[in-house]
């Protein structure tokens, strides 16, 4: 769909060009020409952005549950598991590259996530949680790069 506002030079796709999309309604309701905004791919964005940090979490939880079975179960190392870190790793760097207003809030995806990926840890290897740290050992780099496994 194409946004037409009254007082446009030219027209704005949302569907091919959401950077300048996005940039023209934050104008339009900073100047409050509010009938010129593109109110229903705007509420579709709101509801997104929403969306993307739930999956941001959820993906962390699943990163971070499978680092600590790396690390304290060993013995039990996969490229099951190894394969499940990569993916959430790729999708986590995936969805940041592409939505980089989520960028300021994976510390807090990361900090909501450690609790349910403890017991995500603890119930798949049967460990008491209290067996893993009190907070994340993990920093935001060593969770995205490629190559981090963590030893015990």
């Amino acid at each position: 769909m194409v946004a037409q506002g009254k007082n446009m030079s030219k027209l704005i796709d949302y569907e091919t060009d959401l950077y300048t999309w996005a940039l023209h309604n934050a104008q339009l309701l900073r100047q409050g020409r509010f009938a010129e905004l593109d109110v229903e791919h705007l509420a579709e964005e709101l509801e997104d952005m929403g969306n993307n940090k739930q999956e941001l979490t959820s993906r962390f939880i699943v990163l971070i549950g499978h680092l600590l079975k790396w690390e304290y179960q060993p013995d039990h190392r996969s490229s099951s598991w190894r394969g499940s870190i990569n993916e959430q790793r790729i999708q986590i760097n995936s969805l940041v590259r592409k939505k980089p207003g989520l960028k300021p809030y994976l510390t807090i995806a990361l900090a909501d996530a450690y609790f349910d990926a403890v017991e995500l840890a603890g119930d798949d290897t049967g460990f008491s949680q209290s067996t893993f740290p009190p907070s994340c050992p993990y920093s935001q780099e060593q969770l995205l790069a490629k190559n981090f496994y963590p030893e015990n």
